[in-house]
């Protein structure tokens, strides 16, 4: 334990809540709390957060001897700027008084859930994306609603009490990495209020706004060096800080309830007709490429993801990534040059003061690939375009998830499914089974693209360069 004081809150005594906020993990706190920090300060009081952690009480249990603030430290590579968040409240712990949580949300003056939650969160049923009535969390809380565990079962019993009680719906704002994040949520939210209360289901479905939304912010795990640089710069003890790149965007669908919002267009966040557009562009060329340096840099060797851009030949691998295969597969937003934003991408990830490493993004692949990879292969398909490089993607992502590298020491894979990828490796299948017991994973290949004797052939072919030749092989392969 340090000997220096602790961080303390100095939020003005005015502040009320206007929002909660469901998964209080790094990414929130680094995004969209420092939104709505920087916003307080210009139009206080009243959009103060009341945080909801959906599983543990670790956040809860770090922040609030500091009052619930924390630092937000800003890194580059010539810079450390330290900023002191001070508009959490509260941080509420769902499973230790989930009625506590439907209260928070039923309040009156509250007009907006927000959610950061990660693609697993929503329990989603396979790439179809519609929700999984099979998962543990959704049985649960069709039987008990008053004291739900997943996500989507507190938005809907808070939403039935709002409708008993005469009050206006929330507005809800998912801030995942999911296509149409709000359309999605939606659709999710009204199959289970259905399936509990088909009154309810048309209220919701009449009266409710699920705005879609874009986020950006690399957000690194709080390493203990960071820690000690806090403590350097601020004097003072701060147990839960987050630490972020320099660059951040919010992109949101102009939708709420009632139109009643925070005025976060004054504080730098585009407020839009349509997201789609922003949205496409950054799950395929951001989250595609980290995804792909994710796998190949592990595999590689490479710790984090400025090690891994800092290998000239991966990173021409990423760039040709963008110029053949995914930049030609969207269309841009409104005045936006998708290759001046990709040469910007190459800069943040060569940041070498934001360690962010590759066994985090290589996390939870089953939930991203599809958005991330697989839709832009599938349109390239379409189109007769190249998809060797999102295919050696595909099969580094196999492979890391056999759980050994290519020198066969083991890999901690993090994954809902872990056990599936742990039966195919126990299987001790050749490199063709492999690929097809893979490409049988319903819950990540829709059927089509996963018959495609193109798609099929390619990821073999990538899956064997790998496990034959080695990382540098391969994509001298694909740059050939």
């Amino acid at each position: 334990m340090s000997a220096l004081p602790r961080l303390s809150t100095n939020r003005s005594a005015e502040m009320t809540n206007g929002v909660v906020h469901l998964g209080v993990g790094a990414f929130f706190r680094a995004h969209g709390a420092v939104y709505l920090s920087e916003l307080m300060k210009r139009h206080p009081p009243n959009w103060g957060v009341v945080g909801v952690s959906l599983r543990r009480p670790d956040q809860r249990d770090k922040l609030k001897p500091q009052g619930f603030a924390y630092t937000a430290l800003e890194l580059s590579r010539d810079d450390a700027k330290p900023q002191t968040i001070n508009v959490i409240s509260d941080i509420l712990v769902a499973p230790e008084n989930p009625r506590a949580v439907i209260d928070a949300m039923s309040d009156r003056d509250i007009s907006l859930v927000t959610l950061t939650i990660t693609e697993k969160g929503y329990c989603l049923k396979s790439a179809a994306q519609g929700l999984d009535f099979e998962h543990e969390d959704i049985v649960h809380d069709q039987q008990n609603l008053d004291r739900p565990k997943s996500a989507i079962g507190f938005l809907v019993a808070a939403l039935a009490k709002r409708k008993a009680l005469r009050v206006r719906p929330f507005t809800v704002l998912s801030c995942d990495n999911l296509p149409e994040n709000g359309k999605l949520t939606r659709k999710l939210v009204v199959e289970f209020a259905k399936s509990v209360d088909t009154d309810l289901a048309r209220w919701i479905e009449t009266e409710g706004k699920f705005p879609c939304s874009m986020v950006d912010r690399i957000v690194p795990a709080t390493t203990d060096a960071d820690l000690t640089k806090i403590e350097n710069l601020l004097g003072v003890h701060d147990a839960s800080p987050v630490v972020h790149e320099p660059f951040c965007q919010w992109v949101i669908e102009d939708d709420f309830v009632d139109g009643v919002r925070p005025a976060l267009e004054d504080v730098g966040v585009q407020l839009v007709d349509d997201v789609a557009p922003y949205e496409t562009m950054k799950l395929r060329c951001l989250n595609g490429t980290h995804s792909a340096l994710a796998y190949l840099g592990y595999l590689a060797g490479h710790e984090t993801i400025s090690a891994t851009v800092s290998d000239e030949q991966i990173k021409r691998f990423v760039q040709y990534l963008w110029a053949a295969e995914i930049v030609p597969a969207i269309a841009a937003p409104k005045n936006v040059d998708l290759d001046d934003y990709c040469a910007a991408l190459m800069r943040r990830y060569e940041n070498a003061a934001i360690q962010h490493r590759t066994w985090q993004i290589a996390m939870d692949g089953s939930q991203k690939l599809p958005q991330r990879l697989l839709a832009t292969i599938t349109t390239n398909l379409l189109e007769s375009r190249s998809i060797d490089g999102l295919c050696l993607s595909v099969a580094a992502w196999m492979i890391y998830t056999r759980g050994q590298n290519l020198q066969g020491e083991p890999i901690e894979v993090k994954d809902p499914l872990v056990a599936h990828y742990q039966d195919i490796a126990d299987r001790d299948l050749n490199a063709p089974d492999t690929v097809a017991a893979y490409l049988n994973l319903r819950e990540v290949f829709p059927t089509e693209l996963a018959a495609n004797p193109i798609f099929r052939a390619t990821v073999l072919k990538h899956y064997n360069a790998l496990a034959s030749y080695g990382v540098a092989k391969a994509i001298d392969g694909v740059l050939e």
